[in-house]
Formats: structure tokens, sequence, C-alpha cells
């Protein structure tokens, strides 16, 4: 049996710009008590993980504000923008990020990216069929975007699910 959804008594917004709200709500959870319920809101984001051949992926380096550090090799990810369709905003993550176009987009999984408290729905695809249109895409770390072989992904990754055969294909 599912469990019953905790009703909403109120909400205040506590912070907003164009990325993000913040909220306060309280809640009357299924057994009659009353909480506070801090919620994030983001949208939705899409993240390509781009295979340039059957062996070899993509990345971009990012800096993490909130961490604080620059060392993390990551699969173009960012926000998709109001009325845009979720492959586009996949394209031009692929393009702004490492400079390339995708083909091919394979739609692996949406899944919500926290636990509870922020609103969050992600959308992953693996991208085949990468164009270089960008000669030189540094804007982020200085030198063009270096490939990684899949097999050390799968070692890093808790789910490598993402490497499986193609199940469902997007073309351009």
């Amino acid at each position: 049996m599912p469990p019953t959804p905790w009703k909403t008594l109120s909400t205040r917004e506590v912070y907003r710009n164009r990325w993000t709200r913040v909220r306060e709500d309280i809640a009357e959870m299924d057994n009659g008590k009353t909480t506070i319920y801090g919620v994030v809101e983001c949208g939705q984001c899409v993240g390509v993980l781009p295979f340039v051949d059957d062996d070899h992926v993509v990345m971009v380096r990012q800096y993490r504000y909130v961490f604080g550090e620059d060392h993390r090799w990551e699969m173009p990810t960012g926000g998709v923008h109001s009325g845009e369709p979720l492959v586009d905003a996949a394209r031009r993550e692929c393009r702004e990020e490492i400079g390339y176009d995708v083909a091919e987009l394979e739609h692996v999984s949406t899944y919500f990216t926290s636990k509870s408290i922020v609103q969050e729905i992600a959308h992953l695809y693996i991208g085949r069929g990468l164009v270089q249109v960008q000669q030189d895409a540094t804007h982020r770390t200085g030198t063009a975007p270096p490939t990684f072989p899949k097999m050390g992904l799968a070692i890093a990754t808790p789910h490598p699910s993402f490497l499986l055969p193609r199940k469902q294909r997007v073309r351009s």
C-alpha cells in the first residue's frame, strides 16, 4: 500500500532568483502531526554522456562553487529553459560545454536529483554521433575537453546500467 500523501497547510516563499526558488511549507503528516519543510525548486535539468566512439566519452571539468573545488570531470549538464524541448536542451549543453553537436540521443533515465528537499527532475541521455562545432571549447579549463575510457566510468559509477545496449534513440 503506498504511503498517504502529506497535506500542505501553508507555503511561504523565502527567496527567488531566475534559477532557484526556496520556500518553507507547513505540512500535515499522515500521523496528523505538522512539520516545517524547506523546499528548493530548481526545475528540470539534462545530462549527456557523450560518446566520441564506442569506448570513449568527452567530459568537462566543472567548478563547483558550493564545494569550493574544480577538479571534477563530469558529463555535460545544465538547466532546461522554459518551453525548451528536453533533447534541444541536451544538445545545447553539449555545444556549450564540450563544443560538439550530438546526432543521436538515447534517453536512459528520468529521476529526482535529491532524496527529499530539492525539487529538480533530471533527464539522462547517452549521446552518439558527435561532430565538433567549436574548434576550441576551452571556456572552462583552458584546454580542449578530454576523452575518457568508458571502462573507467563503469568503475566510478554506482549504477553502470547506462552502458547497456541502446533501447530508445532520438535522432536529429
